[in-house]
């Protein structure tokens, strides 16, 4: 299997998309649908891949903005956790919470995946989710073992962790999930996160200042 990745920076809050592609097989999973729907199914296309799943690592709405869309386009199955179905519900009123407007209606979910471990294989691609809340009810990363790669979503980034004051934060569960579930990876692995650059999980356990102070 031949991976590649595209990333694609997206929407209001300049969001990470990520197409993750088994390029042997011409298939990619979309994680984070976050805007711009009809740019994101392009990209696939352009690229040879047909988009067989949509994942979300949590529900605020810049990390889901374009899931109906994009399903609706790509015939993809959404999924995303049970646990962050009541905030995925409330992402038209999300806007307002922002001084946006009314957000559009999310996908439906497809799948409900649990707060235990669980593997997903999709295709050749096999994912190991890690359950992280504290930056939002549900959140979960995705870590891809054979590649030595986790999608943090908004828990851990480069030099810096996930905001904890909007609805569902916690402070302490959000360094709870990053000590117990980030930190326990390999110092090799590569973090791919919501936002901003790419880091590893050795270089934010020596450097990233939230984790030093805690």
């Amino acid at each position: 299997m031949k991976l590649e990745i595209r990333i694609l920076t997206l929407g209001m809050a300049v969001t990470n998309c990520y197409l993750l592609a088994d390029a042997e097989a011409r298939t990619a999973i979309v994680i984070d649908p976050v805007d711009q729907a009809p740019l994101i199914a392009k990209t696939a296309t352009d690229a040879g891949w047909i988009i067989t799943h949509i994942l979300a690592t949590h529900a605020h709405f810049d990390h889901v903005l374009a899931s109906k869309e994009l399903k609706a386009i790509s015939g993809a199955p959404f999924w995303i956790c049970e646990e962050a179905v009541p905030m995925l519900e409330r992402l038209p009123q999300q806007g307002y919470l922002f001084g946006m407007g009314v957000f559009p209606e999310p996908a439906h979910p497809d799948r409900l995946l649990k707060t235990q471990p669980e593997i997903l294989q999709l295709g050749n691609i096999v994912l190991e989710t890690r359950y992280t809340p504290g930056h939002a009810p549900g959140h979960l990363a995705f870590y891809l073992p054979d590649a030595n790669l986790v999608f943090s979503g908004d828990a851990l980034f480069a030099g810096s962790i996930g905001r904890t004051d909007l609805p569902g934060g916690d402070h302490a569960r959000l360094m709870q999930s990053i000590r117990e579930q980030l930190l326990t990876l390999p110092d090799e692995t590569r973090i791919l996160s919501g936002h901003g650059e790419a880091t590893t999980i050795g270089r934010e356990r020596r450097t990233n200042p939230f984790i030093e102070e805690d």
